[in-house]
């Protein structure tokens, strides 16, 4: 390295043949490397014979390269092709170039022989980060690593207090999804609405409650930028309703069938659902249908999901299945499971799925190239009811999830050792969501017709009861 950036290159090229390596075109391209410098820096110093013989004794003995070689003739007879024939590293400063020098053959060279550039600093970064995903409780950007001692943040990381409880439902509360931004909450239930709750500093409020369906509201799905929200009522209709506002702004039906599920495309300028005949089908804004997938797509009880790309269209497609389409390429990929498949849940950089099973598992998929399971989480009660699941957490380093024993449970998503088993609810809990931009909120909704907040201890909490109401209720009533 000192010789490269004294410009020692005898000595360079002679170091090469002397520390052991075996394969001889590294070496010969190592030395072409460090030849072509020395013959760039006499052409500056305007030594151009000296070029030359390093051209002809130096560098074409070296047998490799022959364009390059040519390139570097040209150079010689016609100066202004010097230019031309330099790479970027080589039209800077003498020092910066012999440092972009040493850059190119750090990437030739095996590691054995030159150590990477900043090699340390990766290591402590490296150090830092397994630190960081052995640590069960980190879920937050505030934590402090240090390398002078093991890293464990304390249980309190995690939110496990209720803050708020929401009751405007009138009836089981089936779904609840945050918006992209973290700043509102949607919820939909078996009273046939569906409320746009508000999120500040100073807790959750309610917005907007959205009536229309004439069936119990299924799931909801915010749009890319926030504005817009899609409603699915239970093999009815979906309905666009305008976030600020609460007014309905469109609504996508066919004429016999009904809808299951609905999904967003990433520019938000299309809408995907899910009917009940087993097909999908994408929609103009304006409730036009564009085109619609047919076949056994989609179950009457399904999720719907579209990578952020736009070009996979995920759903349930057979009891133990779910179906990846590429909408482009017009491949089918399928998750095969043993159990029935209740409900999924995308990750937020489309690289796994959340399967939530019969038997009482959630199973994680990994699914950017090959599928493969990956992990398996257990504790929480399914027997009769859809149960879903869901990612969160500082990058999304845990899983929650709802139960039918009126607890929320969440989970380590790399261990998959069970953290916390959240009491306070007196119904089943259906749905659970993570605030995407704070990872100190998480909501659950619950047969209890509550919504549930749960935050940190240290916050102000507006709501300390943590306990029932003494009336259980459950999927159809008391």
């Amino acid at each position: 390295m000192r010789q490269v950036l004294e410009g020692d290159w005898d000595e360079s090229v002679a170091t090469l043949h002397n520390i052991g390596l075996t394969d001889e075109m590294i070496i010969k391209s190592a030395s072409f490397l460090i030849l072509e410098q020395k013959f760039f820096e006499f052409l500056d110093e305007e030594k151009v014979m000296d070029a030359l013989k390093t051209l002809r004794t130096e560098i074409s003995p070296l047998c490799i390269n022959h364009g390059r070689v040519r390139e570097l003739s040209l150079s010689i007879v016609s100066p202004s092709h010097c230019f031309t024939v330099r790479s970027p590293k080589q039209n800077t400063s003498r020092a910066r170039s012999r440092t972009k020098l040493l850059e190119e053959l750090q990437k030739l060279l095996p590691p054995t022989v030159m150590i990477p550039e900043r090699r340390l600093e990766h290591l402590v970064e490296q150090a830092l980060g397994l630190q960081r995903d052995a640590c069960m409780f980190h879920n937050s950007l505030d934590e402090e690593i240090s390398l002078f001692a093991d890293h464990q943040c304390a249980r309190d990381q995690i939110p496990s207090y209720a803050l708020q409880i929401l009751p405007a439902h009138t009836d089981e509360i089936w779904f609840l999804q945050f918006s992209h931004n973290g700043k509102y909450l949607a919820s939909s239930s078996h009273d046939c609405s569906a409320i746009i709750w508000e999120v500040d500093a100073n807790g959750i409020s309610l917005k907007h409650k959205l009536s229309g369906h004439q069936k119990p509201v299924s799931s909801v799905s915010w749009s890319p930028d926030d504005h817009q929200l899609l409603t699915c009522g239970v093999e009815e209709v979906v309905r666009r309703w305008d976030a600020p506002s609460g007014e309905c702004l469109s609504v996508y039906e066919k004429a016999g069938l009904g809808m299951v599920s609905c999904g967003w495309s990433p520019d938000g300028k299309w809408i995907f659902s899910g009917v009940n005949d087993k097909s999908i089908s994408l929609w103009e804004l304006d409730g036009r249908e564009l085109e619609c997938w047919k076949g056994q797509h989609t179950l009457k009880i399904s999720d719907l999901e579209i990578t952020s790309d736009g070009k996979q269209i995920i759903s349930i497609c057979r009891e133990t299945a779910i179906l990846l389409l590429d909408r482009e390429a017009k491949v089918e990929r399928f998750i095969e499971e043993d159990q029935t498949i209740t409900s999924f849940s995308l990750s937020r950089d489309n690289r796994f799925l959340l399967v939530n099973l019969l038997n009482q598992e959630i199973h994680l998929w990994s699914i950017e190239d090959d599928l493969k399971l990956v992990s398996k989480y257990r504790g929480h009660k399914r027997t009769r009811f859809i149960i879903r699941s869901c990612f969160g957490g500082l990058e999304q380093a845990f899983v929650a999830s709802g139960s039918e024993d009126s607890l929320v449970y969440i989970w380590h998503r790399g261990t998959g050792e069970l953290i916390e088993a959240l009491p306070g609810h007196s119904g089943a809990v259906n749905c659970v969501s993570w605030n995407p931009t704070n990872p100190h909120m998480l909501a659950s909704a619950s047969d209890d017709r509550t919504i549930r907040i749960w935050g940190l201890n240290n916050l102000s909490a507006k709501q300390k009861d943590t306990h029932g109401n003494g009336i259980h209720y459950c999927n159809g009533g008391t």
